[in-house]
């Protein structure tokens, strides 16, 4: 017996975007219900910053454990793709990095036949959302659901990196989601008193005390319910019980680049060929369900620190056992940040537009871990950056699996599937590698991982990427929104082809970004609930500055 519910507007996803909506629409006085397939957030471990995504990451938890591959451009490797199962979505789980990208970025979308997406009529979102230290000004927001800081944590190696970094042509920036974009500067994150603000915490739980606003947690959606090209409810299962939710206005997808097309597919809406493969009735033909898959991938450099960091005293096993329990109960001590500290975007082609190469400089090694005298020794300490390729040209594919909603999609990203993917990055790691290199850092810098010669050499380059590359944990693109044949989504989030269903989340991008797309998800989120309400947009802001 299946259980039936009535309600206003369905959401599909507890994550960043889900989040910002269930608040933004049960405000407007809309019965709202909010569904989530994965549990509430109340694991301690993810209001401490020290910990983030490496032990979600490394352990599994809160995920759909999404691998993407094997890649055949990346040694035929499988690439963990981390999509967080809990409330607040990857905004629980990731390093907390808070990046608008390039006003350009936008820009480019509006041009692409999206009026509405430039950045002058999207920088009032990005305002609304946040709460930023410095206060509001032209760029940033200072009263929003949102905390943004920068970062905390200190090294000796800062500013001399700082200073190489100017020497190598990259500016100090003081702020890259201001006026300034390209240069670097200290990370910016969203943690407040010392603890990890997700969406979650900013956005939807103010609003669960509004009677209008339904939770669902550990409800796994099935399929739209679809009745001639209209969305009019949802399927999920929860407690062993399956329940039919209809929607008396609108369903929202807000279940990532992933499980959103995934659900569309299970839901008749995709590729009919694909659908047919796996005896779904096609309800509606949808080229580009699926498609676009994008994200960013990294590769980089790193040394040997001549003298240890002050991080590696700080995973020192008794001093942790002291110091996560700290940050959990007081939001106090080294436990409350991490060690990136420098975040910074360049164009290492003078002619283009938006950055093409991010960098994320990193003051210890990827596998850092817990130590004790006598017991596990500590780890050899070193510094370095990841070079990101900001702007991909190929692209890869989401694809069922299986009719069964329980079975996880395939994946494959395709990384370097475009041959100037490669040479961009391999770009991106001299440019980074010149950085380093400068005087300022000749007595910090000891042993490199890779040889000047390597480095110089194309071959034994592009070798080191592909054995050593990893995402930065942005898909997005896999619903895009656009004007053409081939969108998923128009311009307001509606599917193109099914009345009453929008999609509002990192698949709509019609592209990436330059930086972590978690920002840039709010402001859609924030951007939707006008669209979805009615609401005159705010009118658009001309700022200047560097693109």
């Amino acid at each position: 017996m299946t259980d039936v519910i009535e309600t206003d507007f369905i959401i599909v996803g507890g994550g960043s975007a889900g989040c910002v909506l269930a608040n933004r629409l049960s405000a407007d006085g809309a019965q709202v219900l909010l569904i989530e397939a994965g549990g509430r957030d109340s694991d301690p471990w993810i209001k401490i910053p020290l910990v983030w995504m490496r032990k979600f990451v490394d352990e599994g938890l809160h995920d759909w454990g999404y691998k993407s591959g094997p890649e055949p451009f990346a040694d035929n490797r499988l690439i963990e793709c981390v999509r967080a199962r809990v409330l607040g979505g990857c905004s629980s789980v990731n390093a907390m990095g808070y990046v608008r990208g390039s006003p350009g970025d936008y820009d480019r979308w509006a041009s692409k036949g999206l009026p509405g997406w430039s950045f002058a009529d999207i920088l009032p979102y990005f305002k609304r959302c946040e709460s930023w230290e410095g206060g509001e000004d032209a760029y940033r927001g200072g009263s929003g659901p949102l905390h943004v800081r920068t970062g905390s944590y200190d090294d000796p190696l800062l500013e001399p990196v700082l200073t190489a970094s100017a020497a190598a042509g990259l500016p100090t920036t003081p702020d890259y989601n201001g006026a300034q974009n390209i240069g670097v500067g200290k990370s910016q994150q969203t943690i407040k008193d010392g603890r990890r603000w997700s969406a979650a915490d900013a956005f939807l739980r103010p609003a669960l005390s509004r009677s209008n606003l339904k939770l669902q947690l550990n409800a796994l959606v099935t399929r739209i319910v679809i009745r001639d090209g209209r969305a009019v409810g949802v399927r999920y299962e929860a407690n062993g019980q399956e329940v039919e939710a209809r929607a008396g206005r609108e369903v929202i997808l807000s279940a990532g680049a992933i499980n959103s097309p995934q659900l569309l597919m299970l839901s008749g809406i995709g590729p009919a060929d694909h659908l047919r493969e796996h005896s779904i009735q096609v309800v509606h033909d949808a080229s580009g369900v699926g498609e676009n898959l994008q994200d960013h991938i990294a590769s980089g450099v790193d040394y040997e620190r001549t003298q240890s960091g002050l991080f590696r005293d700080t995973l020192r096993a008794d001093r942790v056992a002291v110091n996560i329990p700290r940050a959990y109960l007081t939001g106090t001590g080294p436990a409350t940040d991490f060690p990136g500290g420098l975040n910074g975007f360049a164009k290492t082609d003078p002619s283009e537009v938006v950055p093409d190469i991010q960098l994320l400089y990193s003051f210890v090694p990827r596998f850092a871990h817990v130590w004790f005298p006598g017991i596990k020794p500590a780890w050899v300490d070193s510094f370095g950056c990841r070079a990101v390729l900001l702007h991909p040209e190929s692209r890869g594919k989401v694809e069922l699996a299986s009719p069964d909603p329980k079975e996880r999609v395939r994946l494959r990203q395709n990384f370097f599937a475009v041959d100037a993917d490669l040479a961009k990055l391999r770009k991106g790691i001299r440019y980074t590698n010149d950085i380093f290199m400068q005087s300022v850092l000749d007595r910090h810098r000891g042993a490199a991982r890779l040889s000047p010669a390597e480095v110089a050499d194309d071959d034994a380059l592009n070798a080191h990427i592909r054995k050593t590359c990893t995402t930065v944990h942005h898909p997005c693109g896999t619903c895009r929104m656009g004007s053409d044949e081939g969108a998923v989504v128009d311009g307001s989030l509606k599917l193109r082809g099914i009345d009453n269903l929008r999609v509002v989340d990192a698949s709509v991008m019609p592209d990436l970004v330059s930086g972590n797309i978690h920002a840039a998800v709010l402001m859609i989120a924030e951007k939707a609930a006008d669209l979805i309400l009615g609401k005159s947009p705010p009118s658009p802001v001309t700022v200047g500055g560097t693109p």
